[in-house]
């Protein structure tokens, strides 16, 4: 559940930002640069799940802490 709100939220974000640059720049938001801006969240999407792998879990007390 948490990957398809992950999809969506960013489909819904990225979407959201092209369309206010597509109208501040006077470009018409049609088939092409709407298919663009999908392909760009499924990116993004997969660059914040990379990103979260990378991430250690731990806190930093928890990893200089030895016992």
């Amino acid at each position: 559940m948490r990957y398809i709100m992950l999809v969506v939220w960013s489909a819904l974000l990225v979407s959201t930002l092209n369309y206010v640059v597509s109208s501040i720049n006077n470009v018409p938001l049609d088939g092409p640069a709407f298919t663009k801006g999908l392909l760009m969240s499924l990116v993004i999407s997969v660059l914040i799940l990379v990103i979260d792998a990378v991430i250690p879990k731990d806190s930093p007390k928890e990893i200089g802490h030895h016992e």
